[in-house]
């Protein structure tokens, strides 16, 4: 925490403007303005950064390192002031300078290094870490790129590249002294010495991995963790002028390049061979990057080898880091000199693995060929796991060929990663009850009986004070004003805000915020989709990835319904409503991107009929991102966490969502049911099939689309719809989605949940009429989102996983 006075504030700022920019303030640009704002409070942060890390390296504090292919960290400068606790004082200092913090802050690019939820979950984890006084750091991939800027274009989704370095990063600080070295391709030679068999690496292309370091603050407590991400460089970066000399001019860059996409952008197309290769390079490279400068420090610092695990713990975020256990072997066994039994134990008791998901997509495999040319030394050590494991499993299953050859690392021409991480890690764990226990029952039960005592929970969260205390301000004004401040370093005390959901003026306030950041949010919608829209109606938000289990396509559909029944109807008694998507797509998911057009079509014809639009409007917003998700957030009234029973793992949209007074409509999936646990079952609306259901059809089959089709009139309406030219011209244009549906069956039973998510609906619009009542449920959700904050996930994390000390509660 920094403390200092507003005068004080004021003349650092001027002299550090006039120090960056040599012109007066007043001439400056807002741009300027922010980089002199950034670069200040980047030096009140380096001070708290450097003492933390020079107190982790006098007490030997066990350090934990939690390894992602995404950190969605958005925009920092609002996060750093409310965390060293001169938010207010720099507020009235600048606006005693004319200048308005809010702008500035507006101008910051949010950091394109994740996509969705297992990014910002990543970048909640962090600042739950620092703010629990955990020494708790991140490694991943400084994307030049990130995954991309979506533009909708004529309806449609296009990618651009999301050049959110082009100002360049005031938080982040480049370390090249603390560059490590990948090594990719080559041969391995076998010598004998001593007795011992010695693997070196020859003749393999060197990648230079350069950390850039940001400082992850701790809640006004003076700590200040890292997030290091690697940037892949040439190893020279002498021009190749023998070759340009000759005329080859593309040989002579062509290193540089090939080495350089390693961390261009996140997530390349995988559908052909080089996207597949240059996915494995990433991995690798921060993987391998990460270790051999935790062991590096580690050494540095007086470490012994043989306590690695107590000293130090790996934690990886989905299978994408799974290298990091041959990795850590490797270093133990060639460079550290130690023996199989004594590495094998270091690291499984060093390495542990959260599960995000059951879809197979996910869960990576890759084929032996590609993986054994790209990394030699790396597949001779998994091929060794394999063998060791299978011993194993022979011993366990004796017999069983079939089991022994589902649960194998190495199979069928590829090397699974979920195998291999379970294998090396001695923790495995899910991110809600649900998803574990499906992970423990079907998905993952042969690995669950085999290794019962690895297996585990633990429910995602996220941190409220990014969520809550930046986002919503004025809710949380009334929080501390009505329950104190205590629940911003104890946000289960949020559970007090439940006694006074009987107070009328309490009651008044919280709809006069709601109804504000309505309007703030329909003010952003006109100005970037020049769609007028009603603070008054019920802003009905689904915002995510878009993806078919996440079914986008219901959502849009039952509008379709509603826009049918309002033709026939236009005096249909209806709360007016406005309908919000946003969400990416991946670049070649294509049935994804056709739901992104269809939503906008629909939106358009729609928003344009002068019959219906008073009563609803539908708004797809472009490029969805954590900035945008936090003016997004605090305006919703009802949260559509509407997935197919048992697809989604936990979610965290939705523990948002909650927390800033949204009524959620949801499949019981995730953590909606911890969501409903808590709020009871008033104050969240529940539709569709149970996960005992869903499991029952894909287990033994049952299900038929096309009767849902011939048997509900409702649904043969908005299916034909898009086949007969009423959203579009070309009447094949959304023929995808309709056989996906009908050919395909409906894979993510769409049709089968579809009437009872039309009653949640209609339940949803009765409720909100009663204003008292509706104004109690946003109360109780807040009051009971407290469980939710990552800050609670993270101690769990530590007390059952890591075992790293949890100082918090002592502040």
């Amino acid at each position: 925490m920094v403390t200092m006075d507003k005068k004080s504030f004021k003349k650092a700022y001027v002299n550090k403007f006039l120090e960056m920019h040599g012109i007066e303030l007043k001439e400056g640009t807002n741009q300027q303005k922010y980089e002199a704002l950034g670069s200040l409070v980047r030096d009140y942060v380096t001070r708290t950064w450097l003492r933390t890390n020079k107190k982790y390296n006098k007490t030997g504090e066990k350090q934990v390192y939690y390894f992602s292919m995404e950190f969605l960290l958005g925009r920092l400068l609002g996060d750093a002031l409310l965390n060293i606790g001169i938010r207010d004082i720099c507020k009235e200092g600048l606006a005693e300078l004319n200048i308005d913090l809010q702008e500035l802050e507006n101008l910051e690019e949010d950091q394109g290094l994740g996509n969705g939820g297992l990014g910002r979950l990543a970048a909640c984890f962090l600042d739950s870490m620092a703010s629990l006084n955990i020494p708790g750091h991140g490694c991943g991939i400084r994307y030049k790129y990130g995954f991309f800027e979506q533009k909708i274009i004529d309806g449609k989704q296009v990618e651009v590249s999301d050049d959110w370095l082009r100002h360049g990063n005031v938080w982040e600080r480049r370390n090249s002294n603390k560059a490590e070295i990948v090594r990719f391709g080559g041969d391995i030679k076998v010598e004998e010495r001593n007795g011992r068999l010695t693997f070196v690496h020859v003749n393999y292309a060197p990648v230079l991995a350069v950390p850039y370091d940001t400082p992850i603050v701790g809640y006004k407590n003076g700590i200040a963790n890292t997030l290091r991400l690697w940037s892949a460089e040439a190893v020279s970066n002498e021009f190749d002028f023998s070759s340009f000399s000759r005329g080859d001019f593309l040989k002579a860059i062509e290193y540089k390049n090939s080495v350089e996409s390693i961390s261009q952008v996140l997530y390349p197309e995988d559908s052909f061979y080089e996207g597949k290769i240059l996915r494995l390079k990433q991995q690798y490279f921060f993987v391998s990057a990460g270790i051999q400068s935790i062991i590096r420090h580690f050494k540095k610092h007086g470490g012994n080898i043989f306590e690695l695990d107590d000293k130090i713990s790996i934690h990886i975020n989905d299978t994408h880091p799974t290298l990091a256990i041959p990795e850590l072997m490797r270093i133990l066994l060639d460079e550290e000199g130690l023996a199989w039994e004594d590495a094998w134990r270091i690291t499984e008791k060093t390495i542990s693995y959260t599960n995000h998901t059951i879809l197979a997509e996910a869960l990576e495999k890759w084929p032996i060929d590609m993986f054994k040319s790209l990394l030699p030394r790396i597949y001779m050590i998994i091929e060794e796991i394999n063998r060791r494991y299978c011993e194993e499993l022979w011993s366990k299953f004796p017999g069983q060929e079939n089991k022994i050859s589902r649960m194998a690392i190495i199979g069928n021409g590829q090397i699974r990663m979920a195998p291999l991480a379970i294998v090396g890690s001695h923790s495995i764990n899910g991110v809600a009850k649900l998803h574990t226990e499906i992970l423990k029952k079907k998905e993952m039960s042969d690995f669950y009986y085999l290794y019962p005592n690895k297996f585990n929970n633990k429910t995602n969260g996220i941190t409220h004070r990014r969520w809550l205390l930046k986002s919503n301000p004025k809710l949380t004004q009334l929080l501390c004003e009505t329950i104190g401040d205590g629940f911003i370093k104890h946000p289960l005390d949020l559970q007090n805000f439940e006694n006074h959901l009987n107070d009328t003026s309490v009651l008044d306030r919280l709809a006069k915020i709601k109804f504000e950041n309505k309007q703030k949010l329909a003010k952003i919608i006109f100005q970037n989709q020049n769609i007028s829209v009603d603070p008054k109606s019920i802003f009905d938000v689904q915002v995510k990835r878009i993806h078919a289990y996440k079914r986008q396509t219901m959502n849009c559909l039952r509008i379709m319904d509603l826009y049918n029944k309002l033709i026939d109807n236009p005096n249909l008694d209806i709360h007016p409503r406005t309908f919000i998507f946003a969400g990416k797509a991946a670049p070649g998911y294509y049935l994804a991107k056709n739901t992104i057009e269809l939503i906008n079509n629909v939106a358009d014809k729609i928003n344009n009929d002068s019959r219906v639009n008073d009563k609803i409007k539908v708004v797809f917003m472009e490029n969805y991102r954590v900035s945008l998700a936090e003016d997004i957030i605090p305006g919703t009234d009802v949260s559509e966490q509407i997935s197919t029973t048992t697809k989604e793992a936990s979610g965290t949209s939705n523990m948002k969502f909650m927390m800033n007074g949204a009524i959620t409509v949801a499949t019981l999936d995730g953590a909606n049911i911890e969501i409903k646990d808590e709020v009871g079952d008033d104050n969240i609306i529940i539709f569709g099939l149970n996960a005992d259901e869903v499991l029952n059809y894909y287990r033994n089959g049952g299900y038929s689309a096309l009767e849902m089709y011939n048997n509900d009139l409702r649904i043969k309406n908005v299916l034909n719809d898009l086949i007969n030219g009423k959203y579009h011209n070309d009447r094949d244009r959304f023929k995808s989605i309709y056989e996906n549906l009908i050919t395909y069956n409906d894979e993510f039973f769409v049709l089968k949940d579809f009437d009872s998510y039309l009653k949640a609906q209609d339940k949803i619009d009765k409720l909100y009429r009663n204003k008292r009542e509706w104004q109690k449920m946003c109360g109780v959700n807040i009051a009971h989102s407290g469980i939710f904050s990552s800050d609670r996930t993270i101690e769990q994390y530590a007390t059952g996983i890591w075992g790293s000390e949890v100082l918090y509660k002592n502040l």
